[in-house]
């Protein structure tokens, strides 16, 4: 792709004023924000170590529980604050990328509730794991970076979709379940490396990515089950049933009930989460005569 194509489709996905390109520009504009205090507290020698402490305090999520009862805002906060350029950089291309195709298989308006409540289920972790395991019970810590809600995102599309194909630099053509399972086991092992709070939010907000998608697939394959017993039930029913004099309605018959065996070997070859909204009402209508 040229980079006038590549502008061309930035400027218009920017201009689509949508959550995914409102919330990586609020991400960068907070990121630039910490910059210009910077600038200004250079300006009028001010301590820039204090400047940071103050950020962090107020917006950064602790460890302490006692402290996210005080500063119930952090939960949220802290997603928009990052600790260096590279950090923001990778975020906001893997939210990027993951993001079109969320929106694009699982709809606008479910990426909002997945974003966030991914990032608070990260946080949650992260804190309940620095208060559990004695590792840290002789600090505190806090943690920023929206990569809990971003790889919240990537996990939920990757499960949704997990033999989806991207192509990878220098690795060529993967599918995104690998992908998505490479990025958890990373930071599974990288606990005891350094960061631990980031890893563990890391971790939490794939969780919470996966179970979303996961958890409504299993109680959802559960009621098809009825409706699918009840079909074969009118099915055999209506096999061996005299038919009628009526040509046209017998020929109706005929055809719903063709329609009938096309929706369940589509199940049988694919499962029932791949049936169209429209082949699940006339299966369900069907189970009802």
């Amino acid at each position: 792709m040229k980079l006038q194509d590549i502008v061309i489709q930035l400027k218009t996905f920017f201009r689509s004023k949508s959550f995914l390109s409102n919330i990586i520009l609020i991400n960068v504009a907070v990121w630039v924000a910490t910059l210009l205090f910077g600038i200004i507290g250079f300006l009028f020698a001010l301590n820039k170590g204090a400047i940071e402490s103050y950020t962090y305090d107020y917006f950064a999520l602790s460890s302490e529980f006692s402290t996210l009862i005080h500063k119930p805002w952090s939960i949220i906060t802290y997603m928009f604050l990052h600790s260096n350029v590279f950090h923001l950089l990778f975020n906001m291309l893997m939210l990027y990328y993951g993001g079109i195709l969320f929106s694009q298989y699982m709809g606008k308006s479910k990426l909002i509730r997945t974003y966030f409540a991914s990032g608070i289920a990260g946080g949650l972790l992260f804190m309940i794991a620095w208060n559990l395991f004695p590792a840290f019970s002789q600090s505190s810590a806090v943690v920023v970076g929206a990569s809990a809600a971003v790889l919240g995102v990537f996990v939920a599309v990757a499960t949704y979709i997990p033999n989806y194909t991207i192509n990878l630099f220098l690795i060529g053509n993967t599918k995104l379940k690998y992908v998505a399972v490479a990025l958890v086991i990373l930071d599974l092992f990288s606990i005891s490396k350094g960061n631990a709070g980031g890893h563990f939010a890391h971790i939490g907000g794939a969780l919470y990515g996966f179970l979303s998608i996961y958890l409504p697939r299993q109680i959802h394959f559960k009621k098809p089950d009825r409706v699918f017993k009840k079909v074969i039930k009118n099915k055999k029913k209506t096999t061996h049933q005299r038919p009628l004099s009526d040509e046209e309605y017998n020929k109706r018959r005929a055809a719903e009930q063709k329609k009938i065996d096309e929706i369940l070997d589509k199940i049988s070859k694919s499962g029932y989460d791949k049936l169209s909204k429209e082949e699940k009402e006339f299966l369900f209508k069907s189970s009802q005569k």
